[in-house]
């Protein structure tokens, strides 16, 4: 079905403190006692000087580790807080420094660096530098591995905003292994390590299908996504559904939406869930009737005809909503059928433009 820019997920240039946020909330619990490090104040404006003395501070072998650390919290805090420094900081040689933080043992260097690479990737134009400066592979180590969860969840982040640059780069970040370490935290991670590996799940497989849609269907993505997808007191819903979306447009997608009881999920939410959730659930099941009878004959048994007519019907329901429950719903009178699809391009499933972190 063709891209429809008022179901994607909304792109920001600005933190989210709900999800994929600085993390700056957690800096005064995760401070060990004794470092002399505390909370500081915001820092909104810096001298190119002030920001050059801090990069030579984080490079110099004679900086403590007090030192490394007030230094990369003070350039984390800067790059928060103003676009204009995230770009004069990159300007100013602060990427390799800030990668070099990830391999350091001590925790709190790790979160700062990767923080800091989260904020610097806030603005669009750095998203480039922050990739040739080889932060991919040790983000995902972060994310892998790192002491805090503040730190693993950052990282999650960070590497949603570096994908969303380009197929390239989402289809490079998928190779460095991040996928099946996404998964594990969409599977067992706290309400914000969900919504971050969601989302960031959403940007690889929908920035390079091809190659993050099988890696995530391979690591089970489909079955922890219907599980979120089935209990809408988590508050998980609309942004597992997308990345379900995604990867119900591969074959492997749509045969794993089907083995883990995707179908019975996807049928009770066109019938009792928000618009938003109709809506994309009508989208999957487009997805997943297109190309094979069986599953058309399935959807229809389990109920899906009298929800989605009642939606092709609908007035609260937007104009292309109705159509495509439209299309459906002939595809489910005709299970035995070739797909109508195929005839009709306007309506044929497509993924949905790669989305930002809401």
């Amino acid at each position: 079905m063709e891209s429809d820019a008022s179901t994607s997920p909304r792109r920001s240039d600005s933190s989210d403190s709900s999800t994929c946020s600085d993390g700056d909330d957690l800096l005064s619990s995760s401070s060990p006692k004794g470092t002399g490090i505390h909370r500081l104040p915001p820092l909104p404006c810096a001298t190119d000087g002030a920001i050059a003395a801090l990069v030579e501070e984080l490079e110099s072998p004679a900086s403590s580790l007090d030192d490394l650390r007030r230094a990369a919290m003070e350039l984390r805090l800067l790059a928060k807080h103003s676009p204009d420094n995230r770009l004069r900081i990159v300007a100013a040689g602060a990427l390799p420094p800030l990668v070099a933080l990830l391999s350091r043992p001590d925790p709190l260097l790790q979160e700062h660096g990767v923080t800091a690479l989260l904020n610097l990737s806030l603005r669009e134009d750095n998203r480039g530098a922050v990739v040739d400066a080889g932060a991919v592979g040790p983000l995902v180590r972060a994310l892998r591995s790192a002491a805090s969860p503040a730190a693993r969840e950052n990282a999650a982040c960070a590497l949603l905003r570096l994908a969303q640059l380009d197929g390239s780069a989402a289809a490079a970040i998928g190779r460095a292994g991040a996928v099946p370490v996404l998964v594990s935290l969409l599977e067992s991670g706290g309400a914000r390590g969900k919504k971050d590996a969601a989302t960031a799940l959403y940007a690889l497989c929908s920035g390079a299908p091809e190659e993050n849609g099988p890696r995530a269907v391979e690591a089970g993505a489909v079955r922890a996504l219907l599980e979120l997808m089935g209990e809408p007191e988590r508050g998980m819903v609309e942004k597992a559904a997308y990345v379900l979306h995604a990867l119900v447009g591969t074959a492997e997608g749509r045969a794993a939406a089907v083995a883990e009881g995707g179908v019975p999920v996807l049928v009770e939410m066109v019938e009792g869930g928000t618009p938003r959730h109709k809506e994309m659930a009508t989208l999957c099941l487009l997805h997943v009737c297109e190309d094979s009878a069986a599953y058309r004959t399935m959807v229809a048994r389990e109920g899906a005809i009298p929800p989605l007519v009642a939606l092709s019907h609908s007035s609260d329901a937007r104009p292309k909503l109705r159509a495509k429950a439209e299309v459906l719903v002939g595809l489910l009178r005709q299970p035995r059928s070739g797909s109508l699809l195929r005839a009709r391009p306007s309506v044929a499933a497509s993924r949905l433009p790669a989305g930002l972190c809401n």
